[in-house]
C-alpha cells in the first residue's frame, strides 16, 4: 500500500492560516486521487477536499468551500491543504487519503479511499 505522512498541523488563532502537507511514497503517486478528511472528538470522520490526479479538478465540502484550497505537486509526491480564515469549529485531526481506482469527487464515505495517513492535529483558538 502507498504510504502517506501528514504534517503542518498545530495551534492557530481564529482567522489564521495553516498549510497541511501530505507526502506520499512510491512512483505511482501521480495516478492517485488524493483527499483530505477530518475528525473531531465525538464526531464521525468527514470529507474536506479532494483533487484529481492531474490537479485540474478539485472538490470541497460546503463548510470549507471558499476558505480551504487543495493542491498537489506530483513532482514532489505531495498534496497540500491550504486553510485560511480558520474557525474554532475547524479543529480536528486531519487525515490525508488516496484513492487508486476512483475519480475525484465529493466523497460521501471515507471507505472509498483505501489508503490513509495517521493524521495531523489542527487546533484553533478563539
Amino acid at each position: 500500500q502507498v504510504q502517506l505522512v501528514e504534517s503542518g498541523g498545530g495551534l492557530v488563532q481564529a482567522g489564521g492560516s495553516l498549510r497541511l502537507s501530505c507526502a506520499a511514497s512510491g512512483r505511482t503517486f501521480s495516478s492517485y486521487v488524493m483527499g483530505w478528511f477530518r475528525q473531531a472528538p465525538g464526531k464521525e470522520r468527514e470529507f474536506v477536499a479532494a483533487i484529481s490526479w492531474s490537479g485540474a479538478n478539485t472538490y470541497y465540502a460546503d463548510h470549507v468551500k471558499g476558505r480551504f484550497t487543495i493542491s498537489r505537486d506530483n513532482a514532489k509526491n505531495t498534496v497540500y491543504l491550504q486553510m485560511n480564515s480558520l474557525k474554532p469549529e475547524d479543529p480536528s485531526v486531519y487525515y490525508c487519503a488516496a484513492d487508486s481506482v476512483g475519480v475525484a469527487r465529493v466523497y460521501r464515505a471515507d471507505s472509498d479511499l483505501p489508503y490513509w495517513g495517521n493524521g495531523t492535529l489542527v487546533t484553533v483558538s478563539s
